[in-house]
């Protein structure tokens, strides 16, 4: 399977609590539901496509946790083709410490957890979707596991919250595959990892 991993950001690289006030106070964050006023048809489609697409799901332990309270919890999951398709399709939950999943249709990935996504992504043809999970998603690129990126950025300024990238940690290039934007000024871009940046060697003389 192709990994890919699909975040919603501000312009200031936040993701933390997107869609709701309550989603995650995690860190005193107390600005959340920034995106869902931003949402419009365009993003929505993009997003149903994404998920419908999916072949299975990689979580980190928070964003499974607020997808299963959410999504997991729908009466009637048919309704919504996000819901439908993790319902209905294989997810995978990075944890050292859940033991008892109650979302119908998870696995638990512990131990060592590289092997392990390797082997998931051996194991059949499709996308093996990472949603949102900042923290998973850093540790995929440190590790060379991510084969593609999918931003989309909303046109706004959080100011505070969990960034998609720290202050610091590894460099990386990035290979554009598609750019587009939606009518309300979403932003949805779609990376690959292509090794180092260059750097310039010497000071660019301002005559030249």
């Amino acid at each position: 399977m192709r990994l890919t991993t699909t975040t919603n950001v501000s312009v200031d690289g936040v993701m933390q609590g997107l869609g709701g006030p309550d989603e995650d106070r995690s860190g005193g964050f107390d600005r959340g539901g920034w995106a869902i006023p931003l949402l419009d048809p365009e993003a929505g489609n993009y997003l149903n496509e994404v998920y419908g697409g999916a072949a299975a799901f990689l979580f980190g332990r928070r964003t499974y946790e607020i997808f299963a309270g959410y999504w997991g919890a729908m009466v009637d999951p048919s309704t919504n083709p996000i819901a439908a398709a993790l319902n209905s399709r294989p997810k995978y939950v990075v944890s050292t410490t859940l033991t008892d999943p109650q979302w119908a249709g998870t696995s638990v990935l512990a131990g060592d957890v590289a092997a392990a996504v390797i082997d998931l992504k051996a194991q059949q043809d499709g996308e093996l979707l990472v949603p949102g999970s900042g923290a998973l998603v850093r540790w995929l690129l440190a590790n060379h596991l991510v084969d593609q990126l999918d931003l989309l950025t909303y046109p706004v300024v959080v100011g505070q919250g969990t960034r998609l990238f720290p202050d610091t940690g590894p460099d990386m290039a990035l290979e554009l595959v598609t750019s587009r934007t939606t009518s309300r000024g979403i932003t949805i871009q779609t990376y690959r990892p292509a090794g180092r940046p260059d750097y310039a060697t010497s000071t660019a003389d301002p005559n030249t």
